[in-house]
């Protein structure tokens, strides 16, 4: 029995993909330390936030699995990792149930982030907003691969990466710290930078997949061709980049980081197929180191 419990505890955690976590985390992490430097007393919304924002990329995740596999596209055709469904780690039933508590976790972990920021003021008009961006994000999270119309299989992914992992991501955890809007660069052009970024890890990893996506869904690399899929991959690094260098301190510090972004361009370009899989994990902590040095640049300068 103990075993059997180790096994889909095993199958479970790989079906969360904790590797895709950091890239989640750049934009909440992004969004809070530039906010925390003049409202330093959120912590707790701070760490709520960052709770929230795994919990989506884990919920994501799941759905993700679910349906992919449901849909056909886990085949044995599959260049990426072939995840617990298909290799029988998991039935359906045990991942919707992973999937159900996930989404109540979501909604405890958001609603609490949200009752804190605000001093549980729920009448102020700023709550019912933010709960419904709360709630956009739960079904953004679920329905890239589920649902009658998944939009991840009509060429719609590369539009909600870049809407909830680089704009509401960085925008909204600033929001949500200081109740405030701000149109300035130092917010702004990382929330693009980074969302252009985001859209990179999915674009690579479609790039990757083209072969074995074919007759299931239309993804962008599908509907322009590798070549200029990987143009496309090479301008969203290369502007999501420059975005973080957007003065000279900026540039003094975070051009550390470019010589792993050149490496995964190099890489996408020389490798097809299955061999492409390790510029994911490498654009993704680029990213994050990019998007973490220039927090720590800008809270301590």
């Amino acid at each position: 029995m103990n075993q059997d419990i180790k096994h889909k505890t095993k199958n479970l955690i790989k079906s969360m993909r904790l590797r895709t976590l950091p890239l989640s985390l750049a934009g909440v992490v992004c969004g809070g330390v530039l906010a925390m430097k003049t409202h330093s007393n959120n912590l707790l919304v701070f760490v709520l936030m960052l709770l929230t924002a795994c919990l989506l990329q884990v919920l994501s995740n799941l759905s993700n699995e679910m349906g992919d596999y449901r849909n056909g596209v886990d085949g044995e055709k599959r260049n990426g990792p072939m995840y617990s469904l298909a290799s029988d780690g998991l039935n359906e039933k045990q991942l919707w149930k992973a999937i159900n508590y996930t989404v109540i976790a979501c909604s405890i972990s958001g609603l609490a982030m949200l009752l804190v920021s605000y001093r549980f003021c729920v009448l102020n008009y700023q709550f019912p907003l933010m709960l419904f961006l709360g709630i956009a994000a739960i079904w953004a999270a679920t329905h890239y691969t589920l649902g009658k119309k998944p939009y991840g299989y009509i060429g719609l992914g590369d539009i909600f990466v870049f809407l909830f992992f680089g704009l509401l991501s960085v925008l909204g955890s600033y929001f949500v710290i200081t109740h405030t809007i701000v149109f300035e660069p130092f917010v702004v052009l990382p929330a693009i930078g980074l969302g252009l970024l985001s859209v990179a890890v999915l674009n690579v990893n479609n790039v990757r997949d083209m072969e074995s996506d074919k007759g299931f869904r239309k993804t962008v690399p599908l509907r322009i061709g590798r070549s200029n899929a990987l143009i496309y991959q090479t301008a969203l690094v290369a502007i999501g980049v420059s975005c973080f260098l957007w003065n000279k301190q900026s540039v003094v510090y975070c051009s550390i980081t470019l010589p792993f972004f050149l490496l995964h361009i190099i890489g996408v370009w020389r490798l097809k197929g299955k061999s492409l899989d390790p510029m994911l994990p490498l654009l993704v902590m680029s990213t994050f180191f990019l998007v973490l040095i220039y927090c720590i640049n800008w809270y301590i300068k």
